[in-house]
């Protein structure tokens, strides 16, 4: 596969991306490298990549907690620590292999630590290939509010190696693909109609570069969200509330970000068929694929009034208003909706029922 140019940086694919690796840190002179993993990535990815470099240069090992609690200032902290007692200045290199969680944390890390040193992201599941690979946003978690402390940063490249994925269990490559689906909704009906025909996620290589190209096209569009790249946003309005309400509830198995954000894509679906004209059978079309996927996630009525609260602290709000993207049909956005406060309810009943 070609790689991918991105305003500043590129994501390179499968075996090329490890060569390009090498390249790279053939021709620079950083004093020192150093590898962030989690539990999980240490045991099941660092293992692949050192044995793909063999050797190529020497590196110092960062470890982290696995799962989204562990996002947060404090993971920063350790990792600033870390970096510090290990004598990382400013021309060092951090490079971060794994999922979202420790590419946002580390992208964070390193452009904030000593005001800012080199990284470069390895994406080890399939979220993050199609996600985080690009755009440039960093950060952490403040509680269980997604995302709420960060920069955008970019990387100086990104490499996209399938094999790692050969180290999920399917839960989270559903997840991952949630996302995928997505970017045929807000741009590519034929792509929507592709995937959501799939029976199995066992072939899906040619389909993360696509995912890869279309949100490469909206983020070179508009890099910092002022208008185009907010459609990347579609379904994480209900989503990040849902995703945070079952973050923060002991009594409430954690959702996944990709499970959740399934959620969110049927709920606002259903306010695209009450407000921006998405026909209804787009509508049906939309819920019953995620359904294939994704098992229903039961609400009760005390939960919807608690993930509607957290609404107000959605990044996207502006001036008080809570800014939704919807769809006039798959593959045709509308940005920046305001919703009746009578609606949501409805929202859910339609998920539900």
């Amino acid at each position: 596969m070609e790689s991918i140019t991105t305003s500043s940086y590129a994501v390179h694919f499968n075996g090329n991306a490890f060569l390009q690796l090498k390249d790279y840190l053939g021709k620079q002179t950083y004093s020192k490298v150093f590898v962030l993993v989690d539990e999980n990535t240490k045991e099941h990815c660092l293992p692949v990549f050192e044995k793909t470099m063999a050797n190529a240069f020497p590196f110092d090992l960062i470890e982290i907690k696995a799962g989204e609690v562990h996002k947060n200032i404090e993971a920063c902290t350790h990792v600033w620590e870390a970096l510090s007692d290990m004598d990382a200045d400013r021309k060092s290199l951090l490079i971060n292999l794994g999922g979202g969680v420790v590419t946002d944390l580390g992208g964070f890390v390193a452009s904030t630590y000593k005001r800012g040193i080199d990284f470069i992201n390895i994406p080890t599941t399939l979220l993050s290939m199609v996600d985080a690979s690009v755009g440039g946003k960093t950060g952490v978690d403040l509680g269980s509010l997604k995302n709420q402390i960060g920069v955008i940063n970019q990387p100086k490249m990104v490499l996209v190696s399938t094999v790692f994925l050969e180290t999920l269990e399917d839960r989270q490559m559903r997840s991952g693909f949630a996302e995928m689906l997505k970017h045929g909704l807000i741009q590519d009906a034929s792509y929507w109609k592709k995937l959501k025909s799939l029976n199995n996620l066992d072939t899906i290589g040619e389909d993360i570069y696509t995912s890869v190209s279309i949100k490469n096209r909206v983020v070179l569009e508009d890099p910092t969200e002022q208008h185009l790249r907010k459609i990347l946003n579609f379904g994480h309005t209900l989503g990040h509330a849902v995703e945070s309400y079952f973050l923060e509830n002991d009594g409430k198995e954690t959702l996944l970000h990709g499970e959740a954000i399934a959620v969110g894509m049927v709920l606002e679906a259903y306010l695209s068929n009450k407000l921006t004209g998405l026909p209804t059978e787009d509508l049906e079309d939309i819920k019953t694929s995620f359904l294939k996927w994704y098992p229903k996630v039961d609400f009760t009525s005390s939960d919807i009034t608690a993930i509607l609260s957290m609404l107000k602290f959605d990044k996207k709000n502006s001036h008080g208003n809570i800014n939704f993207v919807l769809l006039e049909s798959i593959g045709n956005p509308v940005i920046d909706v305001k919703i009746p406060n009578d609606l949501y309810v409805g929202a859910f009943a339609y998920y539900k029922d």
